[in-house]
Formats: structure tokens, C-alpha cells, sequence
């Protein structure tokens, strides 16, 4: 084809990283015993080029290759040729044994395969590596074997994929069709991008459409899937229409039925059952494919005439079993030729605007695109494509919003429509795309919207605040928070409600309720004002919502009451309105509501200082989060969930997800996501005894300046800051931040401000006052609350006793430290209390006994140096952080270097590291080694 894109071969395998370990541990056990495994997969996810990775890195014995499959008329395989054929090739070495296709062998050649391995399993040293499509059931010969099985590709995986494909050619939009269309199949998204044009691939060139042709889909399946016979066709075709016109994978058999009797007559009464055809499954009553690959090829290869024949006969037999939205889609997929069919498709979008008939959101989307095709007029058109646009983002698929409203722009429509077009595309953005190209979608789509439909406007204002707010951009906020913008407008509502996001009957008919000009009023007046500073005016009108919040049932309410509640430091509040969201969200089924209330609800648990419950709801969100396509809440989630992991002996996980997190947050400009994030790497570098690189960081977020973190939330990170600027020895720059954190505590929205205030100031103080300032800082912690934040000040009063040499009184504090700590779960943080009560002599419990080891040699202060020293710690660095002399750390590094016969740091770094994983130094009792998986 002239002008199709190159793709280049993969340089690696993306996102297979368990099945290559299930392989590995095959091949590497293969010297000493015998192994089998099934690797299988739908057509197009890879089964071949793992098979061809694991026979290139066996190196203990000869590969051999059965293949290809023999005839199907050929029964003459036998178990005896084939163990021959094994022995021959095995000779004395292990040898391994690849089996593409397996599927593809009749039935005695598999039997003997079987039977031949088995025989082996006894006497040799053979690995049978098979591979089999799951476009079909597997064959009962393979029962028996392990299975490893591939799913599609992550959306992060496949990503990778492409980039790696096309060398980072494609333009982001169609980067995201290309994605959305391949399903994670790696096969098929090769296949996409060979179709395109360069001009094409880099978005110079409108895409075709479809984009996944029938070629494409028979060349990623292998081949169009075809039956034995006629009816077994048919029942494929039938059962591939069915599955369009459904809100899941499977179709109710007896429609099935129904429609196949339509389509040919019935058998007689002595005819026998046909069978199934080997790429159906039956379980109960419902049909589905083995694969989806498999199924949407059999669709877009079948010819137009017998698809129309289909979907008319699955039309007539809903007819009068009362699903309406299904009936109508295929009576309008069943109509020849491409002429626009007014009256049809005005059913069409009146059924799916209709609150009353049962129906998902993605199959009103299906509907108002197919109401769109057959709209004549281009005003129609634009509007019905982009209701079916807002059905799809309110379905979780912005993938699939993004080409209908490309649809919708191709068409000329009044300033309404086109306002609505940009409100969903605005909404898209602000959930799955750059939050700075959302503002202005939604400003535009504010203007449109003004003068026919001011309620839509006040969505788009709302909406372009809260783009705002998560870019970081104040002034941009303000402004839309002005008393000039459109009724209704507020702020932080992370996607406010709208056309397409209301309670049940407004969300089906795409229309909006009026707002409580009351309760957004005061949100307005609550939000500005504490952007302001003017923090005695925000009070009151923000209280209102929160109170309002109480007596609501609707989600778009409860989520602005608990959003008002964390601005005001009601951490219990917040808690109560973000669970009854998360409740209404679930019972409307709402796939973008949801993730949003854990996250409200994740920051309260956050705020509170409970940290495993605000993990437990994070790793939810963003669960929800990455199924309903909202990268950009994910990368919230993520944010929190290093936050939490940030007091845990977890470093591995927080940088996880702190590289998680800014990966989207920085390419989509989410600066509050950005913010959240650092501040988990520099608190849990501060937990670990970094004081310098915390500093470094926390630095960049609460100083001012042109890097410094988000408005809103670098103020939480202040008392972090001061522990490690004066840890470093950067006391004036302490005090300057000290300044802000006391402007924010006299605001009395955050509980722990005026204790963290007290605690920083008692850092920064004269040992005359530094005495009095801890015990008032406890008094506080005392009356919020709060395990942790309470033991991080017994822990630093603790250490200021020790220096004091008042060591029965710090031992008191330094244990009341480690069990505040232990009951929050703040691994890092117990090992700080655990090792300044062994400097003191007093007993800390240890997770395992053991035998005597190297590092057991050193003493409690020795061990805590030599840790620090080998994590690349200067001596200078050392003492700020245990507080002592640079004298004092030469002195006992150079005990450690003797107990240990190590002659330099990096030496000593090897010992270290070699004990701390082989579990010889004293860990925190509890402890317990994690992975750090992402998800």
C-alpha cells in the first residue's frame, strides 16, 4: 500500500513480565527435572514471539520445534513415534520442547503429544512448551497442563508499545484512537498503524473510518474466522450483531435462537442439535465469544446483505419482549445503503434521551451515533453525535468520546450545540487530558452557552474553575470565581455536575436540574475568599455548603459538601459527605462519579492522619479511576497513595508511585497532583534520616518562588519542611516558612496546624523555651487527634531530651513515639524512635533473633551511622540528622570500619546493603519486606 506507515519491530516485550517468570522458572528448572506449560491467549496478544523468547534464552540443552500442525486427516501419529522423536533429539542434555498453534493438531496427534510428554516426566529432563488461541475452548488433552494465560495490554503497556512501534510519531489524539481501537491487542494495533498514512499517523490527515477495518481485525485474528457449515455462520454472525446491540460481552441465547429461526427454517423434528461452533461458549443461558478479537472480526468481514438479514431478524424478535433501545438499534443497522433516515433516527434519539427506558450509558451512545448517521441535517447531526459524546464520557469511555465529538465539529450547528460540544470535550479533558486546554474548551463552551442556556453556562464555569484549581493557576480561578461569572458558578467540584452528569432522570435525558443557587452562592463566596486570604470571610459562607451537605442525597452536592468541609479542616464531615457520594454514586451506577468520592474521601482519611484507610480508599479510586478512563483522577489517587506509603518502611513504593503519579501530572499539568506527590517523596526521604535531600525538595514547594507548590496545598507541606530544614542546618529559611504556617493556623482549617506551628517553633527555639513550646505542642495534639503527628513531635521532643542528657524523661517520650507510631502503621518512622532507644541503653524488640552477624558487632549508635554512611550520607550530614558532632561521627565510623574490616565507604555500603537483605540487621518489630507491585 502506498503511504502506510513503517512500523518497527518492538525492541522489547511489553507487559508480559509474569508469564516471562512462569517461563523462566521452566526453563531453569529443566536440568533437574521435567516441566509443562500451556501458554495461551486470544489471537494477536503474543503466544509466538514468547514462545520464540524462552526457546532463545534456553542455554542448557537443544530447542526443538513440533510443527506444523499435521494434517487433520493424518491419524497415524502415534505416542511411540513422537517419544522416539523426543529421545533422539534430548540425547544426554535437558532439552526443551516448543509447540505453536497446539490448537491447530487433530485430535490423535495432540493425544500422543500428551501422552508422549508424560512418559517422559518420569525418566528425563524434557520441557513441553505448548501455545493454543482461546478464541476456542481448550482441548480436554490439555486439561492437565499448567496454564499461563495472556490478557491484553495494560493501557500504560500498550502505550509503550506504540511509542516503541511508530518511534513516538503519533499525534496524542490519534495515539488515543489507535489505542482505544486496538484493546490492549498488540497484534492489532501493529496492524492500525500499518493502515495510516504518515500524515495520518501524526494527525495532519483526518483517520479512516473505521479505523479497525475488516482487513486489519482478519489480519490481528489470524484469518476470518469461519463455521463448518451455513448454520454455524450464521449463528456466528448472529451472535457478533447481538453483542452490539448489548451492555456486555454476552446475549441471551434464546434471542439468539429467536432470530436464527428468522433466518432459515427450522430443522425437522428428527434433525440432530447442531453443534457449537469451537469459537462460542454457553454458559447458562448466554452465548459470548471465546474472544473479542475473534468476534469483532466475524462482524466486519461478513458482507453487508447477510449483517442487514442479521440485524433485522434480531429486530423482529425483540419486538415484543419490551427492549426497546435494542430493537430500535438493529431495525436501524438493518437499513441498506447510506441515505439518512429522518424518522428513524428521531426515534432513535428520543429513546435515548428517555429517562424511563432502561439502558447503560454506553448503549445510548451507541444510539445517538447511529441516530447521528442517519440525521440529515448538519445541526442535527453536530448535536446528536455530541449527546452520544457526553453518554460515552459519562460511561467511563472518553476514548470513544473524543472521535464523536471530532464527528460533531465536522458539522455547521447553532452556538448551543457547538457550546455543549465544548462543554463534553472540556469535561473529557479535565478527567483524561491536559487540564489547561480543558479551561478553555469550557470557557468557550461558557460564552456559547450564555444567552440559550445558562444553566449549561454555569456548568462550563464550574467546570473551568476546577480546571483551574488543578493547574495550579490562581488567578485563572479567581476570575472564573468573579461575581460576574455565570450563575451558579463555584470551584474544586473536580468535574462539577452538568448536562451530563446529574441524578438518574437528568443524566438519561441530557438536560440540567437548577442549581441551589443558595448552596453554590456560598461556595462561590466560601472559595474566593480563601483564595484571597481573606480566611475570616471563608468561614461562614463555606460551612453552609458542608451543612447543606448533610440533609442531600445526590452525589454532585455531597461531593461540594465534603470539598468545603476539607477547605474548612472538618475532617469528620468530609469523611461523612464523601461516603454517602461514594453510596449515591454506586447506586446510580455512576462510572465517573465514583472515583472522585474516594478521592474526597481518601484526602479526609489523609487529613485525619489515618493513613491505611486512606491507602485502602486511594487503591480503590484508582482502580475505578483507570477503568473509567480518568487518568487524571488516577494520578490523584496515586499522589495520595505515596503519600501514605511515605511513613512505611516502603521506599520502593513510593517512588513507585510518585513516578506514577508525575507522569501524568506533568504531562497533563495537573500541578495540585504534582505537589502532593513531591511532598511524599521528600517526607518519606525525611522518615528514612534524609534531611538534606528533603530539605532540597520541600524547599522547591513552601518557599517563594517561581517552582513553589500548589496554592492550596504547599501549606500542609510547611511543617515537613521546617523538621528538615533545621535537620540541614537552614534555620533562617525555616523561619521564613514559619511565617505562612502561622497565618494558616490561625485560620483553623487544618486541625493539626496550631500543634505542627507549636512543634516547629519548639525546633527553632532557645533550649529555655524549646522545653515549654514541645509540651504545648502535645497539649494540641492532644485535643485534634491524630496518631502520627502526635508521635513525630514525641519522637523530636524525645531527641531533644536525649541531647539535653535527661534520659529518663526521654525515654518516656521516645516510647510514647514508637507505639503511636506502630498503631498508625509508620514503619520508617518507628525505626527512628526504635534506634534513639537503643543510643539510650533501653531495649527496642527486633523482629528476628538470629545468630550473631557482622552488623551485630556495632553498637545502637555505631549501627545507625553505618546506615546512614552507607546510604551516601556525609559525615557532616550524619551528625545534623542524629544530632551530634562531626567529631563524634568520625569517631565512631572509625570503630565501625574496625568491627566490620572494611577500609572504605564504599566497602561499607556493600556490607550494609549485603545484611540489610539477607534480613541480618535489626529491623522494627512487625516488619514485614513488600514488593511494591504497581497496579
Amino acid at each position: 500500500m502506498t503511504g502506510e506507515t513503517t512500523v518497527r519491530p518492538a525492541v522489547r516485550i511489553h507487559g508480559r513480565s509474569a508469564q516471562r517468570k512462569a517461563l523462566r522458572a521452566l526453563l531453569d528448572g529443566l536440568p533437574t527435572r521435567c516441566g509443562r506449560l500451556l501458554l495461551t491467549g486470544e489471537p494477536g496478544l503474543g503466544r509466538t514471539t514468547l514462545l520464540q523468547w524462552a526457546a532463545r534464552s534456553f542455554r542448557a540443552g537443544p530447542v526443538l520445534h513440533l510443527g506444523p500442525a499435521p494434517d487433520p486427516d493424518d491419524a497415524t501419529v502415534t505416542a511411540g513415534q513422537l517419544l522416539d522423536t523426543l529421545r533422539a533429539a534430548a540425547g544426554e542434555s535437558p532439552l526443551l520442547v516448543c509447540v505453536d498453534d497446539a490448537h491447530l493438531w487433530n485430535d490423535p496427534a495432540r493425544t500422543a503429544l500428551v501422552l508422549a510428554a508424560e512418559h517422559l516426566s518420569g525418566a528425563g529432563r524434557v520441557g513441553l512448551l505448548l501455545s493454543a488461541a482461546a478464541d476456542r475452548a481448550v482441548a480436554p488433552d490439555f486439561d492437565r497442563l499448567p496454564v499461563v494465560r495472556l490478557d491484553p495490554l495494560a493501557p500504560q503497556r500498550a502505550a509503550a508499545l506504540l511509542d516503541d512501534m511508530t518511534e513516538g510519531a503519533a499525534a496524542p489524539a490519534v495515539r488515543g484512537q489507535l489505542l482505544a481501537e486496538a484493546e490492549g491487542n498488540p497484534a492489532l494495533l501493529a496492524a492500525l498503524v500499518r493502515r495510516l498514512s504518515p500524515a495520518e499517523l501524526r494527525g495532519h490527515r483526518p483517520l479512516p473510518v473505521p479505523l479497525a477495518d475488516a482487513p486489519a481485525l482478519a489480519e490481528a485474528a489470524g484469518g476470518v474466522p469461519t463455521g463448518p457449515n451455513a448454520h454455524a455462520r450464521d449463528l456466528l454472525l448472529t451472535v457478533a450483531a447481538a453483542v452490539r446491540a448489548s451492555d456486555g460481552p454476552d446475549v441471551d441465547a434464546g434471542l439468539v435462537r429467536a432470530a436464527l429461526r428468522r433466518l432459515r427454517p427450522a430443522p425437522g423434528p428428527g434433525a440432530r442439535p447442531e453443534p457449537l461452533p469451537a469459537q462460542l461458549a454457553l454458559a447458562g443461558d448466554r452465548l459470548r465469544f471465546h474472544s473479542p478479537l475473534v468476534r469483532r472480526t466475524v462482524y466486519a468481514t461478513a458482507a453487508p446483505d447477510p449483517r442487514r438479514a442479521v440485524h433485522r431478524a434480531l429486530a423482529d424478535a425483540l419486538e415484543s419482549g419490551g427492549h426497546q433501545l435494542p430493537e430500535l438499534l438493529h431495525r436501524a443497522w438493518s437499513l441498506s445503503g447510506p441515505a439518512p433516515a429522518p424518522a428513524q433516527a428521531e426515534r432513535l434519539a428520543a429513546v435515548a434521551a428517555d429517562g424511563t427506558v432502561p439502558a447503560s450509558h454506553l448503549l445510548r451512545a451507541t444510539a445517538y451515533a447511529r441516530a447521528a448517521e442517519l440525521t440529515a441535517d448538519g445541526a442535527g447531526r453536530a448535536e446528536r453525535y455530541t449527546a452520544a459524546a457526553g453518554q460515552a464520557l459519562l460511561a467511563g469511555r472518553p476514548e470513544q468520546a473524543r472521535p464523536l465529538l471530532v464527528a460533531a465539529r465536522r458539522h455547521s450547528a447553532p452556538a448551543a450545540v457547538r457550546g455543549r460540544a465544548e462543554l463534553v470535550r472540556g469535561l473529557v479533558e479535565l478527567r483524561d487530558g491536559p487540564v489547561g486546554d480543558a479551561h478553555q474548551s469550557l470557557l468557550l463552551a461558557a460564552s456559547l452557552l450564555a444567552a440559550d442556556a445558562p444553566a449549561d453556562a454555569a456548568t462550563a464555569a464550574m467546570a473551568a474553575a476546577d480546571a483551574a484549581w488543578a493547574a495550579g493557576d490562581l488567578p485563572a480561578c479567581l476570575a472564573t470565581l468573579a461575581p460576574a461569572s455565570p450563575p451558579g458558578a463555584t470551584a474544586l467540584d473536580h468535574g462539577p455536575p452538568g448536562p451530563y452528569e446529574r441524578e438518574e432522570s437528568h443524566e438519561r435525558q441530557g438536560r440540567t436540574a437548577p442549581h441551589p443557587v443558595a448552596a453554590v452562592s456560598d461556595h462561590r463566596t466560601g472559595m474566593r475568599a480563601l483564595l484571597e486570604g481573606r480566611f475570616d470571610r471563608a468561614g461562614a459562607p463555606l460551612g453552609q455548603v458542608v451543612a447543606r451537605g448533610r440533609t442531600e442525597h445526590r452525589p454532585e452536592p455531597l461531593l461540594r459538601s465534603a470539598a468545603a468541609a476539607l477547605l474548612l479542616g472538618d475532617v469528620d464531615a468530609a469523611r461523612g459527605a464523601g461516603a454517602r457520594a461514594l453510596a449515591a454514586a454506586r447506586q446510580l451506577g455512576s462510572e465517573v462519579l465514583e472515583p472522585r468520592a474516594l478521592e474526597y474521601l481518601a484526602y479526609a482519611e489523609l487529613r485525619a492522619g489515618r493513613h491505611p484507610q486512606a491507602r485502602a480508599h486511594a487503591e480503590e479510586g484508582l482502580r475505578a479511576a483507570l477503568r473509567s478512563g480518568q487518568r487524571n483522577t488516577a494520578a490523584h489517587h496515586r499522589a495520595v497513595l505515596a503519600l501514605a506509603a511515605s511513613i512505611e518502611e516502603e521506599p520502593d513504593v513510593v517512588a513507585g508511585h510518585v513516578a506514577a503519579a508525575l507522569d501524568t501530572a506533568r504531562r497533563h499539568g495537573l500541578a495540585q497532583a504534582v505537589t502532593l506527590a513531591q511532598w511524599a517523596a521528600a517526607r518519606a526521604d525525611l522518615g528514612r534520616g534524609r534531611a538534606f535531600d528533603a530539605a532540597d525538595r520541600l524547599g522547591l514547594l513552601v518557599l517563594p518562588g517561581p517552582g513553589r507548590g500548589h496554592f492550596a496545598v504547599w501549606r500542609l507541606a510547611v511543617p515537613c519542611f521546617v523538621e528538615a530544614a533545621v535537620l540541614a542546618g537552614r534555620e533562617e529559611d525555616a523561619r521564613e516558612a514559619l511565617t505562612d504556617l502561622a497565618g494558616w493556623a490561625a485560620f483553623g482549617a487544618d486541625p493539626q496546624a496550631a500543634a505542627q506551628l507549636a512543634r516547629c517553633r519548639a525546633l527553632l527555639a532557645p533550649p529555655e523555651s524549646a522545653d515549654e513550646l514541645y509540651r504545648r505542642a502535645l497539649a494540641r495534639h492532644d485535643e485534634a487527634g491524630g496518631d502520627f503527628e502526635r508521635a513525630r513531635t514525641a519522637l523530636l521532643y524525645g531527641k531533644w531530651l536525649r541531647r539535653r542528657r535527661r534520659p529518663r524523661e526521654a525515654r518516656g517520650r521516645l516510647g510514647t513515639a514508637l507505639a503511636g507510631f506502630e498503631r498508625c502503621g509508620a514503619g520508617v518512622w518507628a525505626a527512628q524512635a526504635r534506634d534513639e532507644l537503643r543510643a539510650l541503653g533501653a531495649t527496642a524488640p527486633v523482629v528476628r533473633a538470629g545468630t550473631p552477624t557482622r552488623l551485630s558487632r556495632l553498637t545502637p549508635q555505631q549501627l545507625r551511622i553505618a546506615r546512614h554512611v552507607a546510604e551516601g550520607a556525609t559525615n557532616r550530614e550524619v551528625a545534623l540528622t542524629l544530632a551530634v558532632s562531626t567529631r563524634t561521627v568520625d569517631y565512631h565510623l572509625r570503630k565501625v570500619f574496625a568491627a566490620l574490616g572494611v577500609r572504605s565507604r564504599l566497602e561499607l555500603a556493600r556490607v550494609v546493603g549485603q545484611a540489610e537483605q539477607a534480613g541480618e540487621a535489626r529491623r522494627p518489630a512487625g516488619h514485614q519486606e513488600k514488593t511494591g507491585a504497581q497496579p
